[in-house]
């Protein structure tokens, strides 16, 4: 677990990527509320702008956030190497449970598979592919309440661009 700072500049980041080079992702404010190792948590408020026409969080800003669980776990990675490598994502499954009325947590608790995965790319010219689960929940009184899960399959390749 990390401390408030630590959560403060990893969401200062997050923001900061999306106003500059994702503006979608920086209209719904994704904010970093655990961070791990191998595991990770980003809340998105449900307010007007991730809301639809019924009340609840628009599916496709459930997009957005499972895209940010998955994804900051392999930036944090490939930055702390300080490698080049070119991350996308390749395909996108979800499966919706129940209507989000509430802020919405997404967790990703894939962060060895992918450590994994950045290693694997690092020692090869290929692009590699892994797939990552993320769960969408939201806070009841029994701790998170699964809404939907996702399954993203995460694609890297060494570049001479490098990540983001």
């Amino acid at each position: 677990m990390t401390g408030r700072f630590e959560l403060w500049k990893r969401t200062l980041g997050l923001r900061l990527t999306g106003m500059l080079k994702i503006p979608l992702l920086g209209s719904v404010r994704p904010s970093v509320v655990e961070w791990a190792e191998d595991r990770c948590v980003i809340r998105v408020r449900l307010r007007r702008w991730t809301r639809n026409h019924v009340g609840s969080m628009y599916f496709g800003v459930l997009a957005i956030g499972a895209d940010c669980a998955g994804g900051i776990l392999a930036v944090d990675l490939i930055r702390r190497r300080k490698a080049r490598v070119s991350l996308i994502f390749k395909s996108f499954q979800a499966e919706f449970l129940r209507r989000p009325e509430a802020d919405v947590y997404f967790i990703c608790e894939a962060g060895g598979p992918i450590r994994d995965l950045v290693e694997r790319v690092l020692a090869t010219d290929q692009r590699l592919s892994e797939l990552i689960p993320v769960t969408a929940a939201v806070r009841g009184p029994d701790g998170y309440e699964p809404v939907a899960r996702f399954v993203l399959e995460l694609s890297l390749k060494r570049s001479e661009r490098g990540v983001l």
